[in-house]
């Protein structure tokens, strides 16, 4: 993915500073061959961008353009090889320990492939709380409540907890996979193609969902 104009600055004193700015960022993947072996993939190259608050931003090339790791990278799954990510003016290629952990709650990711993402070992209850585990935000009955909730959110029947991925289908494995990025209540949803690994059929079904959530919880998404 190569670089694209940056968002031309505005004067307006009505506009708020974007919730999501990301300045001339790069990511370089090694790669064997080539003189020395110094040969590099230019997965990102100079790209900057800019997302207001309850806005969708959307990008759009070719399969292996480097749309999925730019995602990657904006969530810190990825280290960045140059460049900034700002979230809420916070340099999220800078920050470290606690106030990354902080910073983390309010950012998410939905994955494209439903079947990959969920831990097959897993039950569905246990899948959605894990982000409540990890952070420290709830556990045994309040984190239960939060899962049911959640799962009610998307679709899901809340008496579904302790099934397991593969008794599902596709579309309900991905309302899965979104009900684990809401339930920590963020604010920041990195969707990585969600539905392009879904029948034509039920890709509608999840895009009406987004959209329903993105005005229920003012999410904002790239």
């Amino acid at each position: 993915m190569s670089a694209q104009a940056a968002p031309t600055p505005t004067t307006d004193p009505t506009l708020k500073s974007p919730i999501v700015r990301v300045e001339d960022l790069v990511k370089h993947f090694p790669a064997g061959g080539g003189l020395l072996g110094r040969n590099v993939v230019h997965a990102v190259d100079g790209v900057s961008l800019a997302i207001q608050a309850g806005e969708t931003l959307g990008l759009v090339g070719e399969s292996g353009c480097g749309k999925s790791t730019l995602g990657r990278v904006v969530v810190r799954l990825l280290p960045a090889t140059s460049g900034h990510v700002y979230f809420k003016d916070t340099d999220l290629t800078k920050v470290r320990g606690e106030k990354l952990r902080r910073t983390r709650q309010e950012i998410q990711m939905i994955f494209q492939d439903p079947y990959a993402s969920l831990n097959p070992r897993m039950t569905v209850g246990d899948i959605v709380a894990e982000p409540l585990r990890n952070f420290g935000v709830a556990k045994g009955r309040k984190a239960e409540k939060r899962v049911q909730e959640v799962m009610r959110v998307v679709g899901l029947n809340p008496n579904f907890v302790n099934r397991y991925p593969h008794e599902f289908s596709g579309g309900q494995r991905q309302r899965i996979g979104i009900a684990r990025a809401l339930v920590l209540n963020p604010t920041f949803i990195v969707a990585d193609e969600p539905v392009s690994a879904l029948d034509v059929s039920i890709q509608a079904q999840i895009v009406n969902l987004m959209e329903d959530l993105q005005e229920k919880f003012q999410l904002t998404f790239l």
